[in-house]
């Protein structure tokens, strides 16, 4: 394989394991905005952004604050989220 090939080939290998550990889970990002994450993209001019479930746009990955640990309920409890003191 060429460098290039090795090179997309290792970009989306990444892209694909984001979206398994992402998408379905509880997330709050850096803003307050809370909910499931709906879908991620590739973005060639920001990297990864997702949507979440009731919110309009796209936001970039690195907005996440906390993850929750497992897939989400159609309303998550916040204590699924994680320790009370994250969320300050």
């Amino acid at each position: 394989m060429t460098d290039v090939l090795t090179h997309a080939s290792t970009i989306l290998a990444a892209f694909e394991r984001a979206e398994a550990e992402l998408v379905g889970r509880v997330v709050v990002l850096s803003d307050g905005k809370a909910g499931t994450v709906e879908r991620i993209w590739l973005d060639e001019l920001h990297g990864l952004r997702l949507s979440i479930r009731g919110h309009f746009g796209r936001w970039p990955v690195a907005s996440l604050k906390l993850v929750g640990t497992g897939p989400a309920p159609d309303r998550a409890p916040i204590s699924s989220l994680g320790p009370q003191s994250d969320l300050a």
